[in-house]
């Protein structure tokens, strides 16, 4: 991430936070640092051929000038496992080249460490090695589709019995706002969200918002004045409670949701996740506000990937909008390349029990029955859902689709990313 243009956007991303509050994903750190390190591939557009060589310009910056005689360390090779780490290295000039390549389709990463007076300046760059030939490592289970078919068959016996509680401090001139819940995949568990209705009579499409990974409140969603909009937790508790609540749940019992009984499909954790989601399109289908017809998902990280999850398992879904997807290709690290958040198996070797069982929640396998239109955004550097990851998905949906790829982004959006999908999405709506 090149820290000197942060700056630029700031105001962009403040004016957002104002404009669609609950709707930015993740932003770039507004605070400047002292000494930055800018790492630059030859290329402009960061794409590069097999065994093509990929040189990285490498320069340290004090108030925008070069820092001379910095020392650094550095890490080169693809993503997660690079092949020449060199520490103390000593940039008389504050700039130099490294020089690598890639045998076969990947990212190729450069991770430079400035060390000046005792603290640490990172900066990187990652360089796409033929992307559009990157396949998923994870396997496809033989019953895949029987399997998510009788699991959502079993759920939907059970009556949605849906709540909706008025919010008037969350209401404007044109919408009304309520917590809402409905039962999901067994008696007494359920989903909770809020909910964005117009108040003018008529009918209207609908937008339903997948969160990031967390434990969190949540707010009504913007995608405008003739939208329905649904955001939703996952983990069956209210969405309005004290802040306290859900960092005591996140520091506590559910630091690690994400790794319950994952040697177990019928119950691991993402399984009464995956239903969830679209038990809530079956909750907007049952509003009479709703057109009936035009629906959508959006959401990044965890939320990107239970957008494509959620399309995958419900053909009424029309659209999606996704910010770098997690959950993407596991057994990546199994194979020497980078797999997708959360990781599974990048220190640990796998039973057999949890690579089956994680083979049904992995979004490359869902991603391959995506048929319907998607707006796709993530960035070359991001590191907690690696672009190798993202591409194995993305690469196997053979709806039509469209990648818009800010290449030096990592784990955040700029403003313009969210401008871009939210017009995209409000497009899908005939907004």
């Amino acid at each position: 991430m090149k820290d000197y243009k942060i700056n630029r956007y700031l105001l962009g991303v403040l004016l957002l936070l104002l404009i669609l509050p609950g709707y930015v994903y993740a932003q770039p750190a507004p605070a400047q640092k002292l000494i930055t390190v800018i790492v630059s591939p030859d290329h402009d557009d960061w794409k590069y051929k097999v065994n093509e060589k990929v040189t990285f310009t490498v320069q340290v910056l004090k108030n925008e000038n070069i820092l001379k005689d910095v020392v650094v360390d550095y890490e080169l090779g693809p993503e997660s496992f690079p092949v020449e780490s060199k520490t103390d290295v000593r940039l008389k000039n504050g700039k130099t080249t490294l020089v690598a390549s890639m045998k076969e389709p990947g990212f190729l990463r450069c991770k430079v460490t400035a060390k000046v007076n005792g603290n640490k300046y990172v900066g990187m760059a990652t360089a796409a090695v033929d992307q559009d030939k990157i396949l998923p490592t994870t396997k496809e289970p033989a019953d895949f589709d029987t399997f998510w078919s009788e699991a959502l068959t079993k759920a939907r016996q059970l009556p949605l019995n849906p709540t909706m509680t008025l919010v008037p401090e969350e209401c404007t001139e044109t919408k009304n706002v309520y917590q809402i819940s409905f039962q999901n995949e067994r008696k007494g568990s359920r989903i909770y969200g809020m909910l964005s209705v117009p108040k003018k009579k008529g009918k209207y499409p609908a937008v339903l918002r997948l969160p990031g990974a967390g434990i969190r409140s949540y707010s009504a969603m913007d995608f405008g004045e003739e939208v329905i909009s649904l955001a939703i937790g996952i983990h069956g508790i209210p969405v309005r409670l004290p802040q306290e609540v859900y960092a005591n749940l996140y520091s506590g019992a559910m630091t690690t949701y994400y790794l319950m009984n994952r040697d177990n499909r019928d119950s691991y954790y993402f399984k009464r996740v995956y239903i969830g989601c679209v038990r809530a399109v079956d909750f907007i289908y049952s509003l009479p506000e709703f057109d009936g017809s035009t629906i959508g998902v959006t959401g990044g990280s965890q939320g990107g990937a239970l957008s494509i999850v959620t399309t995958a398992l419900d053909a009424r879904v029309k659209f999606l909008a996704v910010y770098y997807p997690a959950l993407c290709d596991y057994a990546g690290y199994l194979h020497g390349r980078a797999g997708g958040w959360p990781h599974f198996f990048k220190k640990v070797k796998p039973t057999k029990e949890e690579s089956e069982t994680l083979a049904y929640f992995d979004v490359v396998n869902f991603a391959r029955r995506i048929k319907v239109p998607g707006w796709y955004s993530w960035g070359c550097n991001d590191e907690t859902c690696p672009p190798t990851s993202m591409f194995s998905a993305y690469n196997v949906i053979p709806g039509k689709k469209e990648l818009h790829l800010y290449q030096e982004t990592a784990h955040w959006t700029y403003p313009e990313q969210q401008t871009e999908s939210k017009a995209w999405l409000q497009k899908q709506c005939g907004k």
